[in-house]
C-alpha cells in the first residue's frame, strides 16, 4: 500500500490545483474522455414485478438483505482497492472521474484492459489488497503457514515486517459484527424453513470462514421465493495466485414459471455429461442429484458482482466437495440478462451481423446460451487424470481462464445438442450460433485482461481460425453453421483435455498467444464504440427503485 499511498498524495495535490482553476487543456481533454466512458454504461432501474407476489415479511426481508449487501459492498472496496486509496476518491474534483471510479470500484478501467484513469495511480496491483504491495515471490514461498493459500485469508505484515496470515473474519471483524446482527434479524423474519436454515448456517460461516455447512443448506433450499447470495465467493481478482475470494451479494426473487420450464433439464445432466465431445476419461459419471436450474429477477447487486460488467447468471457453490455429492445450483438472472440483450446485443447485431442472419439473434437463444454456460461449469472433470489432484490446483492462475472458456463453448454445445433433441424448441441451432457470436462481440468489449475476457478471446480466435465465421463485403459477420459446429466440438475437446490433464504450461502459453484482441476485431469494436452502443449497464437500485421505500 505504501507505493499507492505516495501516488495518492500526488493526486491530492493535482486535485487541489484543479480546484484553484489551474485547468490545462490536457486536463479538460481528460475530463471529456472520462465523461464519455461514464456514458458508455446505460442506466437501468433494477426492479421486478415479482416483488408484488411477496408476503409482507418477505418484503421486509429484502430490506434487511440490502443492508447486509451494503456491508459486503464496503468490504469489497477494501479488498480490491484498499481503504487508504478510497480516501483519495473523496478528494476528486472532477465528477466524471469520481463517477467512473464508483462504477469500477477503483482507479482501473475493468473493461479497458484495467488501465489506470485516476491521475497518480499506476498499474493495478496483481494481488489487489489481499497481499502487501511490496511482497516478493520469494517471501511468499518462504511463508510456512499453509493457510496462506486459503480462499479466506489475507497476507499482512507483522510489527517486525514479516509476512503473516490473517483470516477474513479477523481482518474484517468490525463490519462482520454488523452483518452478524443483521443476519439475526433476517433469521427472525424468514418464513421459509429452508431459507431460515440457510441464513442460520451462513451467519455462522461469515464469522468463522467455514462455508461448507451453509453451502449445503443453500443447496437444499428449494421452495423459497427469495434467494440471497452473500459472502466471499469468486477468486477472479487475485491475479497473483488465484486463491483469494471477493465479497459480494445478490438479492433475488424467483420466477416460478420460467424455473418450472427449466426443471426438466436437471434430470438430463448425466446424459449431457456423457455426450460431451471429448475422450471419455475427461467426463466421468456425473454425481449430484440436488442440482437445479432456476430463473430469478435480481433486485440488488453489491460488491464484486456489481463492479464493472454486471453478472447475469450464477453457478454456485464453488466447493468441489459439494459438486461431488449434491451438484450445483444455476441461477439465471432474467431481468438483468434482458437489459443487456436489449441495450447491447441487439444494436451490435444490427451493426455487425449480416442481413441474412441478423434475425437469428434473439433473446431465447441468448438466454439458453447463458443458461447452459452455467450448466457447463458443473460438467467435465474436477480432478486430473494424471495425478488425481484438483484441476483447479493443477492449472493454478490459469484455472479461471480455461474454466470460463469451457463454460463458453460447452454451454453452446449443450444448447445446440438440446435443440437437435427437440428439448429446446423456441430457437434454432443457427439462432444459437449467430447469437453466440453476437454475444462475444458484446462481452469482449469488457476487455481481455481477466478470466472472462481471455476466455472470450480464446474462443473467438479459435472459431475464426477454423472458419466458423467470416466477414462479407460489407464487413459484417456471416456464420457457417457446418464449420461452426465442427469448430465448437474440437475446441471443447481441447479445453476438456487441458483441464483433464492439468496442462498448466500449455494453458499459460496458449492463453498468452490467443487470449488477445486481434487487429481486425479491434476495428469492429472501435466501430461499435463510434455508434455509441453501451458497453455495459449501471443500476439505479434499492428500496425506492423496488417501490418498497417508506
Amino acid at each position: 500500500m505504501r507505493k499507492l499511498s505516495i501516488f495518492a498524495m500526488g493526486f491530492a495535490m493535482l486535485a487541489m490545483a484543479g480546484c484553484n482553476g489551474n485547468k490545462t487543456e490536457e486536463t479538460m481533454e481528460h475530463k471529456s474522455e472520462i465523461q464519455l466512458k461514464v456514458e458508455e454504461y446505460a442506466e437501468v432501474t433494477l426492479t421486478s414485478d415479482l416483488i408484488n407476489g411477496l408476503s409482507e415479511k418477505e418484503k421486509q426481508l429484502v430490506g434487511v438483505f440490502i443492508e447486509i449487501a451494503d456491508v459486503m459492498d464496503d468490504l469489497y472496496w477494501d479488498q480490491y482497492f484498499g481503504p487508504e486509496n478510497r480516501k483519495v476518491l473523496d478528494t476528486l474534483s472532477d465528477p466524471a472521474v469520481k463517477a467512473f471510479a464508483m462504477i469500477q470500484y477503483g482507479a482501473w478501467d475493468r473493461l479497458g484492459e484495467e488501465k489506470p484513469f485516476v491521475p497518480g495511480f499506476g498499474e493495478r496491483p496483481a494481488g489487489c489488497n489481499f497481499y502487501p504491495q511490496d511482497m516478493t515471490p520469494e517471501e511468499y514461498e518462504a511463508l510456512a503457514d499453509p493457510e496462506k493459500e486459503s480462499q479466506y485469508t489475507v497476507i499482512r505484515r507483522d510489527e517486525n515486517g514479516a509476512l503473516k496470515v490473517v483470516p477474513y473474519h479477523v481482518e474484517y471483524a468490525d463490519r462482520l459484527a454488523k452483518v452478524d446482527s443483521l443476519m439475526g434479524v433476517a433469521i427472525e423474519l424468514a418464513e421459509d424453513k429452508g431459507m431460515k436454515k440457510y441464513l442460520t448456517e451462513r451467519r455462522k460461516a461469515l464469522m468463522t470462514d467455514d462455508y461448507y455447512k451453509s453451502d449445503l443448506a443453500w443447496m437444499d433450499m428449494k421452495q423459497s421465493k427469495l434467494d440471497f447470495v452473500v459472502g466471499p465467493i469468486e477468486n477472479y481478482d487475485d491475479y497473483l495466485y488465484g486463491n483469494k475470494t471477493s465479497y459480494e451479494s445478490f438479492v433475488l426473487v424467483k420466477d416460478e414459471q420460467w424455473s418450472n420450464d427449466l426443471a426438466k433439464f436437471v434430470g438430463m445432466l448425466p446424459q449431457l455429461q456423457r455426450e460431451l465431445p471429448c475422450d471419455p476419461k475427461y467426463k466421468p459419471a456425473l454425481k449430484g442429484a440436488a442440482s437445479d436450474l432456476n430463473v430469478y429477477d435480481v433486485v440488488y447487486y453489491a460488491g464484486d458482482c456489481n463492479a464493472g460488467s454486471k453478472t447475469i447468471a450464477i453457478n454456485l457453490p464453488n466447493d468441489e466437495r459439494i459438486h461431488q455429492t449434491k451438484g450445483a445450483r444455476r441461477l439465471q438472472l432474467k431481468n438483468a440478462m434482458k437489459a443487456k440483450f436489449d441495450k447491447m446485443v441487439v444494436p451490435i447485431s444490427q451493426l455487425l451481423i449480416c442481413d441474412e442472419q441478423v434475425d437469428n439473434v434473439n433473446f431465447n437463444a441468448f438466454f439458453s446460451n447463458v443458461c447452459f454456460h452455467e450448466v457447463a461449469h458443473g460438467l467435465g472433470i474436477k480432478n486430473t487424470v494424471t495425478k488425481g489432484e484438483s484441476m483447479r490446483k493443477a492449472l493454478g492462475n490459469q484455472y479461471s481462464n480455461w474454466e470460463e472458456a469451457k463454460a463458453d463453448i460447452c454451454g453452446l454445445f449443450l444448447t445446440t445438442n438440446l435443440i437437435e433433441k427437440g428439448e429446446i424448441t423456441n430457437c434454432t441451432k443457427e439462432d444459437a450460433f449467430v447469437t453466440f457470436i453476437a454475444g462475444i462481440l458484446r462481452s469482449v468489449r469488457f476487455g481481455a485482461t481477466e478470466a472472462h475476457g481471455i476466455a472470450n478471446m480464446m474462443c473467438f480466435n479459435y472459431l475464426q481460425d477454423n472458419g466458423a465465421f467470416s466477414r462479407n463485403e460489407q464487413g459484417k459477420y456471416v456464420v457457417n453453421v457446418e464449420k461452426m459446429d465442427a469448430a465448437m466440438r474440437s475446441w471443447a475437446a481441447q479445453i476438456l483435455q487441458v483441464e483433464g490433464e492439468g496442462m498448466y504450461d500449455f494453458a499459460k502459453k496458449y492463453a498468452a498467444e490467443n487470449g488477445i484482441v486481434r487487429e481486425d476485431l479491434q476495428k469492429d469494436l472501435d466501430l461499435i464504440g463510434l455508434n455509441n452502443i453501451p458497453r455495459d449497464i449501471v443500476y439505479n437500485q434499492g428500496l425506492k427503485a423496488l417501490g418498497l421505500a417508506k
